[in-house]
């Protein structure tokens, strides 16, 4: 490769009935890793408030400083026990929860184009080298309706420009008390979700780089 590699890792911070949001440990954490194998890659991080001007307005400026050749996003999913790694957005918002700022879609969908839009194949590599890791990871068709659908949906609509990133990728994790330990007996661990999501990073930094050869 000719120029240095570029990834983009971003998280959420706290919304209504979440006040503590996993992914932003999460993020500071895979902001730190030094691996061999990262050598040649530079880790941009970003923590969004959760609201939809927000991410429409931030976006495009991370997008822009940045240039990142690979968009890796996390949320928070408070009712699921195992790791989502997402395969689409769905054009569906809710005009019921408001953001953290207290502003409602008021239609809902997104955009008036197609139902959905996705991710791409490099997501099912994400999905197994997760699960190499040990993980209950699991790929999901629904991202929900609130920020973190729309985020994935604002970030495939950006993949799909040409200055835009090559590969972006929306993980949701499960909820964590806040010194990292799992909400259940036997679950998810803040460090079984820095494990698996450095895995993924990784695989995600070989899809940018099969790109860039392509």
């Amino acid at each position: 490769m000719t120029t240095q590699l570029r990834i983009l890792v971003t998280g959420f911070g706290p919304f209504p009935g979440a006040p503590f949001n996993p992914t932003v440990p999460l993020v500071k954490r895979l902001a730190k890793l030094r691996r061999p194998a990262l050598g040649d890659v530079t880790i941009a991080t970003h923590i969004f408030e959760v609201a939809y001007a927000t991410v429409d307005v931030e976006l495009p400026q991370l997008l822009a400083t940045h240039r990142p050749h690979a968009l890796l996003m996390f949320g928070l999913a408070a009712r699921t026990p195992w790791l989502r790694i997402e395969t689409r957005a769905r054009n569906a918002a809710t005009p019921i929860w408001p953001d953290q700022r207290g502003a409602r879609m008021h239609k809902g969908s997104i955009a008036g184009t197609a139902n959905a839009r996705a991710f791409g194949p490099h997501v099912s590599r994400l999905l197994r080298a997760a699960r190499l890791t040990g993980i209950d990871a699991r790929a999901s068709r629904d991202a929900g309706r609130y920020l973190c659908n729309y985020l994935c949906w604002r970030a495939i609509e950006a993949a799909d420009q040409p200055a835009g990133p090559r590969l972006a990728a929306f993980i949701h994790v499960p909820p964590l008390r806040r010194d990292g330990s799992a909400r259940i007996p036997g679950g998810i661990t803040l460090k079984h979700l820095v494990d698996a999501s450095e895995a993924m990073l990784m695989e995600l930094v070989k899809g940018a780089r099969r790109t860039d050869c392509a």
